[in-house]
């Protein structure tokens, strides 16, 4: 992937870090280039045993703006076109987003480094764990210039943070600092900035040191769980322990664990 792509692709062993490489627009979500990407990207990843975990971060001084405001004044790209074509331009657009990390399987962190605005909060809220820099900033924005989210945050923000803090964030549009972030569970923990990418390095070869299979199926259920009644979940993980204990991993986990060893998981 050349160094002029939308996102940067990097793999370190079992982690793939990948980086939104539009520094001089703070990274904002636009173009059709961009909305592949991430369909492309988790595509590879998915097809991928080798990795385990992924960590997503923000090219320059900014995790991601969110939609690109000079775009919207001049009702380009998705804000184009006549009343009644936005439903479809958002739907092959920005929504592809959110739908490619529906389809991902592995872990993914947020690496939130600088601004998270408007979608770019909603992105960060995609990603299964979010850790930020100290001086991170976050903002469900959208009400500020006349708009709601149309990406999906008003389905995420409320399973990230709560009924009652996701709706302050949304009907105010305030900045969040990152210690508020912390204190209301937008983010897991903050860091130093020059920590940032070690401590979400650190994290991920933690999450990467399990068993690539049970960790993706541990994420299905977890994702699953937020819309299934316990019912169809037991059910779900039922099937799933099925295939995990007749795995080589498992075989070798336990082995293992009996022989005071670390393992060595193969993703079989």
């Amino acid at each position: 992937m050349t160094d002029s792509a939308p996102i940067l692709f990097e793999q370190t062993g079992h982690v793939v870090t990948l980086t939104l490489n539009r520094p001089d627009k703070r990274n904002a979500l636009s173009g059709d280039d961009l909305f592949a990407a991430f369909e492309e990207i988790f595509t590879r990843i998915n097809s991928d045993m080798s990795v385990r975990a992924a960590i997503l971060t923000g090219g320059g001084k900014s995790f991601c703006a969110g939609g690109d405001v000079k775009e919207m004044r001049d009702r380009q790209g998705i804000f184009g076109g006549s009343s009644g074509e936005t439903q479809n331009r958002y739907r092959t657009g920005i929504q592809r987003i959110p739908m490619a990390f529906t389809r991902l399987d592995v872990p993914i962190i947020a690496a939130v480094n600088g601004f998270a605005i408007g979608a770019g909060c909603d992105l960060a809220c995609m990603c299964d764990i979010r850790i930020a820099g100290e001086t991170a900033q976050f903002a469900e924005s959208f009400v500020k210039l006349g708009i709601i989210p149309g990406d999906g945050g008003a389905w995420l923000l409320p399973r990230t943070v709560g009924m009652s803090r996701a709706c302050e964030m949304a009907f105010t549009g305030d900045m969040v600092t990152a210690p508020a972030a912390l204190a209301m569970g937008l983010v897991s923990r903050v860091v130093p900035d020059d920590k940032l990418m070690e401590e979400a390095m650190a994290l991920a070869n933690r999450i990467a040191a399990n068993p690539p299979q049970a960790l993706r199926w541990t994420k299905r259920l977890i994702r699953e769980g937020q819309h299934q009644r316990i019912e169809s979940l037991l059910d779900l993980s039922g099937a799933f322990q099925d295939l995990a204990h007749h795995t080589s991993d498992h075989t070798e986990a336990v082995t293992a664990f009996f022989e005071k060893r670390a393992p060595n998981f193969q993703g079989k």
